[in-house]
């Protein structure tokens, strides 16, 4: 078999066949086949796109490039959440406890974030103690024992799909249905998930931009799912503004505490409520969304919800007694309001430069040697829709330094005030099928 031959194929629009895809994905990982290849070949995948048995095919040659989590010592079926990313999503740190509570098995294996904030496991560390470091062993008993654990991301796992990616990157070709869908969904089946719930962010603050972009890669993702023998759904949700009030790592997680209590801001409170549904019923827990969304609110309001979240932390070394006391999280030295310069009514937050702005205060990494300050971030004060009179608070500040004018600047820039009330919709669409 040569690689030419398999470029030529996929420039003529034909479909490639398995083993094609297998012996590209196996030579390449394994150093035989160049970049220069490769990047011909994704070039061609850009243009002439992939069918539905292709893209399952890259799928699992990229699972099986590296290794697979087996989570089969682990009772009941095993319901994994992926958000395709967003600014202020807070939502695995109020859905891992929340279905958990519900007997529902979350073996959740999370990354560091580069970007606006910090990934989950950088949230989680802003709780002293907190670590992901644990055996196999102990975190399958975690799992069997009290239904929640987080784990690190392990390095050898799709090493084919880090080294596409890389490359993806570097030659134009990042921006590709069947190419990220497979990417997203290698990492999900090589972690041992059973069925697995996706949360497709559309908007300015998403990856996908509009409700086209987002629908078009959610309907693959979840055919690769079928196709590969994964219970797969897809909830398009809104990122045009960011999801809750807290952006930043410890403030965050005071808004997941609040959640957990059902005292959260009204999308964060619904979205986790849609998805929890989904990952409920997914996990034979309940034999409809609206038995499942019941559960998961009487778990909020009798507490058994918050109290898996502390258990969990203090599972992983984590002192639980911030559920009680948040003030015992990490405290930023200033608190700066920055004040509406006009009257009206929010017309727009654009997610992903507010993201920025937090990041420029050290709530998130530019590069991966960037140290993130767990204390700062920002805390939006109004919402789109929301009325607002001059110098009442758009947003708070928590800064470890006094000097934030750019971040003011970033701020008022990328916060409109207009004469007309319009909130928009959070959750565009669910895909089943």
């Amino acid at each position: 078999m040569r690689m030419v031959d398999i470029i030529s194929k996929k420039r003529d629009g034909h479909e490639l066949t398995t083993e094609e895809i297998n012996f590209f994905i196996k030579e390449y990982t394994v150093g035989n086949i160049p970049d220069y290849q490769v990047s011909a070949l994704l070039m061609a995948i850009y243009f002439e796109d992939m069918t539905d048995q292709e893209r399952a095919a890259m799928t699992m040659a990229m699972v099986n490039s590296g290794e697979t989590i087996d989570l089969s010592a682990i009772h009941g079926i095993k319901v994994d959440k992926h958000s395709t990313g967003g600014v202020g999503d807070t939502t695995t740190l109020v859905l891992a406890p929340l279905v958990a509570a519900l007997d529902v098995p979350v073996a959740k294996m999370s990354g560091r974030g580069l970007g606006h904030t910090g990934g989950t496991i950088d949230k989680l560390e802003a709780v002293k103690g907190f670590h992901v470091e644990l055996t196999k062993d102990d975190f399958v008993e975690l799992v069997n024992r009290d239904k929640v654990a987080v784990i690190g991301q392990s390095g050898n796992l799709t090493p084919a799909d880090k080294k596409l990616y890389a490359l993806r990157d570097v030659t134009g070709t990042v921006d590709s249905i069947p190419l990220i869908a497979s990417s997203i969904m290698s990492k999900k089946i090589a972690a041992g998930a059973d069925a697995i719930c996706l949360d497709v962010k559309t908007g300015a603050g998403a990856f996908m931009k509009t409700d086209e972009e987002a629908e078009n890669l959610a309907k693959a993702m979840v055919r690769i799912g079928h196709n590969v023998g994964r219970k797969t759904m897809a909830v398009i949700s809104d990122m045009s503004q960011p999801l809750g009030y807290a952006i930043g790592n410890a403030l965050e997680v005071k808004e997941a505490i609040d959640t957990l209590k059902g005292e959260g801001p009204e999308d964060l409170t619904e979205l986790v409520l849609v998805l929890g549904s989904q990952m409920v019923v997914l996990a034979n827990q309940a034999e409809n969304l609206e038995e499942a969304r019941e559960k998961l609110i009487a778990v909020m309001k009798n507490g058994k919800a918050l109290q898996k979240f502390k258990q969990f932390l203090e599972n992983q070394g984590g002192d639980g007694s911030i559920v009680d006391a948040p003030e015992k999280l990490p405290q930023a030295k200033y608190q700066i309001e920055v004040p509406a310069k006009d009257e009206g009514f929010v017309s727009e937050i654009v997610a992903d430069e507010i993201g920025i702005a937090a990041m420029i205060l050290g709530a998130g990494r530019a590069t991966k040697e960037d140290e993130i300050d767990l204390a700062v971030g920002l805390m939006l004060r109004k919402k789109v829709g929301d009325a607002v009179k001059i110098g009442e608070p758009l947003v708070t500040i928590f800064s470890n330094r006094e000097d934030v004018e750019a971040v003011k600047t970033k701020i008022y820039e990328n916060i409109r005030i207009s004469d007309e009330a319009k909130t928009p919709t959070l959750v565009h669409k669910i895909i089943t099928e």
